[in-house]
């Protein structure tokens, strides 16, 4: 199994928009570091049997696919429906094309509600259009395309979004994005992983999301193999980063690939 960091980007991405003098906005990103360029959130694991699944459909998602050469989904997983994390439901429509039937899609109930509401056509088709997604509570699912997918609601400001543990051939991959305090059921969720993804915003305290210390508490306390530390704005240099933490524990990068 391996997993395919797809973005690894906050809300804005780096570099940020509508920096002073017309410029972009790096932040404290070193420019020169391709490293430091990033998309909003989003995974693809693959199992070595070549089943593939995508976490979230950020708006970046069509050229992140391009990037990787990525033209095939077996399933797609929601974390939850905030617009960096789904508003790129669209560019799934070519990847539907071929298929007998819809491509699985998965979520936690308030967020298959919310996405229903936003996104009826894709879920229910429309104007002679096929439905593209079949989207289904996650209760109902704890096998997909030879994983083994377990979950647990985190809180991320007041809403919530969902972390995963995806095992398959053996070893197991934690995703746990958009959270801003640690939870008994997250530790249980992730206790152990092989690898662990994590939010770290940035170093300072935020309302809605982990900050270094938290991210790498969580890593601690559940005994990660290897911690990835995603969704970073434009605070966080790739190479002063690096250099910051644990030697376990990485930055992750567009296009960056893990395997446990």
């Amino acid at each position: 199994m391996k997993v395919t960091i797809l973005g690894s980007g906050t809300s804005t991405g780096v570099p940020r928009l509508g920096g002073e003098d017309g410029k972009a906005d790096w932040g404290l990103c070193d420019p020169e570091e391709p490293r430091n360029c990033r998309t909003r959130v989003a995974i693809l694991l693959e199992s070595e049997a070549g089943s593939r699944i995508l976490v979230d459909t950020p708006t970046d998602l069509r050229s992140q696919l391009l990037a990787n050469d990525i033209h095939r989904l077996d399933a797609v997983f929601w974390t939850h429906d905030h617009a960096d994390h789904c508003h790129g439901i669209d560019d799934l429509r070519p990847l539907r094309y071929g298929r007998a039937g819809p491509i699985p899609g998965f979520a936690a109930s308030e967020t298959v509600r919310r996405m229903r509401q936003r996104f009826g056509y894709v879920f229910a088709g429309q104007h002679g259009y096929p439905t593209l997604v079949s989207l289904d509570n996650l209760d109902v699912v704890r096998l997909c395309e030879g994983f083994r997918v377990d979950h647990t609601q985190m809180p991320h400001g007041p809403a919530q979004s969902t972390g995963f543990r995806f095992e398959s051939d053996g070893k197991s991959i934690g995703y746990a994005t958009d959270f801003s305090e640690i939870t008994r059921g997250m530790i249980d969720l992730f206790y152990g992983c092989d690898v662990l993804i994590v939010d770290c915003l940035r170093r300072e305290p935020h309302p809605t999301h982990a900050h270094l210390a938290m991210s790498l508490e969580l890593a601690d306390v559940c005994r990660s193999g290897t911690t990835v530390l995603t969704h970073l704005d434009k605070s966080m240099d790739y190479a002063t980063l690096s250099a910051s933490v644990p030697e376990n524990v990485l930055v992750a990068y567009d296009g960056m690939v893990v395997a446990p």
